[in-house]
């Protein structure tokens, strides 16, 4: 009888040879999309998120919901408030909070970027769904944006049931958003532990990135020149021994003993983040919790937050999302 692994991978997740001919359209396309417009580094990350807002990016201009609410909440730093944005299901009562932090590389996006999918989000998952404005790289590098996000989860634990009528529950969000929820996880312990924390196609290895961004050849969504001017903007005068400092990567936070808050791990196996999406993983169950690592074929990264129907992968990550989110509030 062979042996048999401790750790086991399905191998047809991860295989060009299995993508779908949508799927593979679908890339196609963002190719040809994302060569067409500047890169935020070369017109300057205030100029870059004002063509952003007017639609004059690759990305479409961000639709902003009538529904959404803004308001702010206290900083640690005296004198100044940090912005929010908050969604109610729409005809229930919530059944707690989802504290949902933007991606965009720690320069990009901002509370009312992704109203859509924050009220779908919100309506699904029967919960309210509270964006955090953090500050942005590189006007205001590290450790601003991840202070920032301390401070919403601090003061929604402190303050979530009465302005919501429900508790912190979840902390979520998409690359650079999953990189900070996943530093939001690890900070609050062990004073207070999330019902699940939802880390979709995310950067846990700050260092260089795990391997997946130096050998992806494709410039799909992502690549390595763009990750390496969102980490120097982020973390300028840095060495790469310094950014694995837990506190930045927590890919190298020491896990044993600990238990952490149910996972749920996304990423297309096209995304050049997939890497720290698998190892993170792993390493979150090698020590005994609960980790969820779901791989879509093909899938590109930022998938989730593409229109349903442009590829299989989007209302697929979304139907697995609001499963998790359900069985941690039934659990």
């Amino acid at each position: 009888m062979p042996l048999k692994s401790d750790v086991t991978v399905d191998a047809s997740k991860f295989s060009r040879f299995t993508v779908s001919e949508k799927t593979k359209k679908f890339n196609d396309s963002l190719i040809k999309t994302w060569k067409e417009g500047p890169r935020w580094y070369e017109v300057g990350a205030a100029e870059y998120r004002k063509l952003r807002w007017e639609g004059r990016t690759p990305l479409p201009k961000p639709v902003v919901l009538d529904s959404g609410v803004n308001m702010s909440i206290p900083s640690r730093d005296q004198g100044r408030n940090i912005p929010c944005r908050y969604f109610e299901p729409e005809g229930k009562k919530a059944k707690g909070v989802l504290l949902h932090i933007h991606g965009g590389g720690w320069v990009l996006m901002n509370e009312a970027s992704q109203d859509p999918y924050l009220k779908y989000m919100a309506d699904h998952f029967e919960l309210t769904v509270f964006s955090v404005g953090y500050r942005l790289a590189p006007e205001d590098p590290f450790p601003a944006g991840p202070n920032d996000c301390f401070d919403a989860a601090e003061w929604l634990i402190k303050n979530g049931r009465e302005k919501f009528g429900g508790e912190l529950l979840f902390a979520g969000g998409e690359s650079a958003g999953a990189h900070l929820a996943c530093l939001v996880a690890l900070h609050l312990l062990p004073t207070f532990t999330l019902k699940g924390v939802l880390l979709h196609f995310g950067c846990f290895d700050l260092s260089s990135f795990l391997p997946m961004v130096s050998h992806h050849e494709l410039s799909l969504v992502i690549d390595h020149d763009v990750m390496q001017h969102f980490l120097s903007a982020f973390l300028p005068n840095t060495t790469p021994f310094q950014r694995r400092d837990p506190s930045i990567s927590p890919f190298f936070a020491d896990l044993r003993g600990k238990k952490l808050p149910p996972a749920l791990f996304t990423c297309g196996s096209e995304d050049p983040l997939l890497d720290d999406t698998v190892f993170m993983g792993a390493k979150w169950q090698a020590w005994g919790n609960e980790a969820v690592v779901r791989i879509f074929n093909g899938a590109p990264h930022g998938f989730v937050m593409f229109p349903p129907g442009v590829c299989e992968a989007v209302q697929e990550g979304l139907d697995v999302t609001e499963e998790f989110v359900r069985e941690k509030i039934a659990g």
